[in-house]
């Protein structure tokens, strides 16, 4: 009788976590899956520079920017269901307006409309939910999970894409017209706006209702008087983690890994400018380097919960400080299939187990639960700063590296040379973080904020 009572919360709870997964990648399908895998295409079909598109994910980034702070408070007053419905919907309702193929100008706006959507309203309440479900001794299995399923997600629907996108176009690319591409380009947009507005259902289908997921989960913990400023913004929360050396840490880590991860954008360009692959086989390269994002997060959770978070966290910023000073010092020449397949996988899969790390991280810095929210807030706001900067950045290093030295890789060196800078600062910076918590695996009172949520909550 025991089983069969527990069964049904065991699979939602696992149901649960499949649908944070859906949800946590089809957000980003739009704004961000969309141009690295098909980035040469939609440049053509949107007629654009590098650089002009590069102004959009910038517009993207100072609007997140802005929205991380108050997104977290905000995730920790209402919680995950509602406000990441809303965002979903919201997202997917761009996605109507980009497939009209918009101008240049109306791009930035959707971009900056993007930003408001997938942080203000999405981001903290994902990883406040995700942190809750892995409980006091599976957070590197939660977040390994989370962007390991996540990109799992992102490399079916990716291949999907561009299969479905080779089918709509005629055996001869050279025969290709600009209205051919538009229209089959215009279908792949149609695909990820209807999986984000489909994920936008899951969540409110399956996710529990915020206040009594909240409610539960803080019972073992807060007071009566700490339940009731659940009425308010938590910006105790915030003052108390802005004064804790491991959140700045933390941010820097992020920071560091997430200029390697907008670098990947550049994969399918790098293929095509700098070894001659066509648009579709180029595309595939960059869906390679998503299929390595399954595998890489949640290998590195499972390790990092038997080792330590920060441990496999420096190992992944050596192996991705290798893998990008090979392309950066020009190892690769056409011809070389084996050698690029082998870095990018290599290159991909340190990225993506710091994706699944750098929040799993937070408990070895002593975050306590209560106040996820606020440290997302602090750390997304300085960890995701190249949404602003390395958008416009690729932009020019891509569009004049080429045309001042005659050298198509010329670009895509300089991209890779700032990928390997940031990984080494992100290595030292790892090592500052392990000695300023050098005695987390101590017990401490802050486990007792999370210990609880496996039975509780989602």
């Amino acid at each position: 009788m025991q089983t069969e009572k527990t069964s049904p919360t065991v699979r939602h709870r696992w149901l649960t976590l499949a649908t944070l997964v859906f949800a946590g990648e089809a957000i980003f399908f739009l704004p961000f899956v969309l141009p690295r895998v098909f980035r040469p295409t939609l440049l053509q079909v949107f007629d654009l520079t590098n650089l002009q598109l590069g102004w959009a994910f910038s517009a993207y980034g100072v609007v997140a920017m802005l929205s991380y702070f108050p997104g977290g408070p905000l995730a920790d007053r209402f919680g995950p269901r509602r406000l990441m419905s809303i965002a979903l919907l919201s997202t997917s309702a761009g996605g109507v307006l980009l497939a009209t193929v918009p101008a240049s100008q109306t791009l930035m706006m959707l971009y900056a409309f993007w930003g408001v959507t997938t942080v203000f309203l999405f981001w903290a309440g994902l990883i406040r939910a995700t942190r809750q479900w892995g409980g006091a001794s599976l957070q590197g299995s939660a977040f390994g999970l989370l962007d390991g399923g996540r990109g799992l997600v992102a490399a079916l629907i990716g291949s999907l894409a561009v299969y479905g996108y080779s089918l709509l176009l005629p055996s001869d690319l050279e025969t290709l017209s600009s209205q051919e591409q538009s229209r089959a380009f215009a279908n792949v947009i149609w695909l990820f706006t209807g999986v984000t507005f489909a994920a936008a259902v899951s969540v409110w289908l399956v996710l529990p209702k915020d206040s009594a997921m909240d409610l539960k989960h803080d019972s073992h913990s807060a007071t009566q008087r700490e339940l009731g400023k659940w009425k308010h913004f938590r910006w105790d929360g915030v003052r108390m983690v802005a004064r804790m050396p491991s959140v700045w840490l933390q941010a820097m880590i992020v920071l560091c890994a997430y200029v390697a991860y907008k670098g990947l954008d550049d994969v399918s360009l790098y293929a095509k400018e700098a070894l001659g692959f066509d648009n579709v086989a180029a595309a595939y390269s960059s869906t390679l380097s998503m299929w390595m994002r399954p595998v890489a997060a949640v290998v590195a959770g499972v390790i990092a919960d038997r080792v330590r978070v920060s441990t496999m966290t420096a190992v992944s910023f050596v192996v991705l400080t290798i893998g990008s000073s090979v392309i950066t010092l020009d190892l690769l020449q056409p011809g070389m299939l084996v050698g690029f397949l082998v870095v990018i996988a290599a290159t991909s899969a340190a990225v993506f187990s710091l994706r699944g790390l750098y929040f799993a991280i937070m408990r070895e810095g002593n975050v306590p639960f209560r106040h996820t929210g606020a440290a997302v807030g602090i750390v997304s706001a300085v960890g995701y700063t190249p949404d602003v900067f390395m958008g416009p950045l690729m932009g020019v290093l891509l569009d004049r590296g080429p045309a001042s030295s005659g050298d198509p890789t010329r670009g895509h060196q300089y991209v890779f040379a700032i990928v390997a800078g940031f990984s080494i600062v992100g290595f030292v910076t790892t090592w500052l973080f392990r000695r300023v918590n050098k005695n987390a695996n101590a017990v401490n009172p802050i486990d007792t904020d999370c210990s609880d949520s496996v039975e509780h909550t989602v």
